[in-house]
């Protein structure tokens, strides 16, 4: 990979209106250019990603009536385009908001090198955790079945919509939701009170974006993995080894739900892994100090 050098580039914080440097967050996450953004953008970047994805979910419903689709029970082509276009909303309201605070580079969200000792050493202690947690819970409610999202989807109209939601799902989803939420949300809100309250409110925020499509038992677990995902941000100073992560999950969960073989599962988790992180690569900015 080539080094882009003003990738890496520093620059001094912004003076708030009241005169004062924000306050530093306690240690590393990468260039530290986040710091500049103020923490209630967190919560109306989120406002504005979702009104953008509901305009667009409804002209893409609108432009599917015209050609014969039910508005009130789209097919699962719209709904295909339409979770496209919420994914999309992610990544250009975090563009948005990190605008107003001057010129945006992708280090800024964690988009930079890291060693691959340090990523696979944290991205195991927080999938470990996860599943401790996930598993832990799981026997407390007596959880016993799988989500359902692929179907929901409609995976089983035709292999054009198995691929599509199979790319949604675990290539598109990681990097979209991954730059808003451990790039950009955890970023902000980590000038408000430090690393953990925003780790713990960004995985309560993750788990709950998700209660319109999945059943409401898996909400927990996806919020004990939006904590994970966070701390993993925080200790790598990268948002790599949390795309790449996330698509491992998302991979399983979907090979699980589709019923493959394990042959076909690891050979998902490996393609959406290795396509995810080479689709961040041309962004790529050098190697970050940890603070």
């Amino acid at each position: 990979m080539s080094d882009v050098p003003s990738y890496g580039s520093w620059l001094p914080p912004v003076v708030e209106p009241d005169g004062n440097l924000p306050v530093p967050s306690s240690a590393p996450l990468g260039s530290g250019d986040e710091q500049r953004w103020s923490p209630w953008s967190a919560p109306v970047a989120l406002i504005s990603a979702f009104a953008i994805a509901l305009l667009g979910a409804i002209v893409v419903g609108i432009v599917g009536e015209a050609f014969g689709a039910s508005f009130d029970d789209p097919p699962p082509a719209v709904n295909i385009v339409a979770t496209f276009i919420q994914d999309g909303a992610f990544i250009g309201a975090a563009l948005l908001f990190a605008s107003r605070a001057g010129t945006v580079l992708p280090a800024q969200f964690g988009l930079s090198r890291v060693r691959l000792r340090t990523a696979l050493k944290w991205t195991a202690i927080a999938y470990v955790g996860y599943w401790l947690l996930a598993i832990a819970w799981a026997a407390l409610i007596g959880i016993d079945e799988q989500d359902s999202l692929p179907d929901s989807l409609g995976v089983d109209e035709s292999t054009v919509a198995l691929v599509a939601v199979c790319v949604l799902v675990t290539v598109v989803a990681p990097i979209a939701e991954e730059v808003f939420f451990r790039g950009y949300f955890f970023g902000a809100l980590r000038n408000w009170r430090g690393p953990w309250p925003a780790a713990l409110i960004t995985g309560l925020v993750f788990g709950g974006i998700h209660a319109g499509s999945a059943e409401p038992e898996f909400l927990v677990p996806l919020a004990i993995l939006g904590v994970a995902l966070c701390v993993l941000r925080w200790k790598t100073g990268s948002l790599l080894p949390c795309i790449a992560l996330h698509a491992v999950n998302n991979a399983l969960a979907f090979s699980v739900a589709e019923d493959w073989t394990v042959g076909q599962g690891a050979l998902l988790v490996v393609g959406a892994t290795s396509v995810a992180l080479l689709a961040c690569r041309p962004f790529l900015g050098p190697r970050q100090q940890r603070a």
